[in-house]
């Protein structure tokens, strides 16, 4: 890895202090492949890119009490229903070809 990715990464005790979220449940999600870690020399990061949805998933935890194997089956089922949605989304396009004008 880069030095120039290394500096984007944000140290994962700076991420659970900020946020005010326990290590142990970034370590839970991480371990359930939800959130990705990145070890660099000992030291534990997460990418940017991974905020976003690290903070959805803690927000899933702390604010409706769903545990980690919970939001497991939750994230599970947001994905498939977006995949659905855009299957019914190329579905209706194709359709609309065979519209009358």
């Amino acid at each position: 890895m880069s030095s120039m990715e290394n500096q984007e990464l944000i140290p994962l005790e700076l991420f659970c202090s900020t946020t005010h979220v326990e290590m142990a449940l970034i370590d839970s999600l991480a371990d359930s492949g939800l959130v990705e870690i990145t070890v660099v020399e000992h030291r534990r990061f997460i990418a940017p890119s991974q905020l976003g949805r690290a903070e959805k998933l803690v927000r899933l935890h702390d604010d409706l009490g769903i545990n980690v194997a919970g939001i497991v089956a939750v994230v599970h089922l947001l994905e498939r229903l977006q995949v659905l949605q855009d299957e019914m989304r190329q579905l209706h396009n194709r359709l609309r070809r065979y519209e009358p004008h």
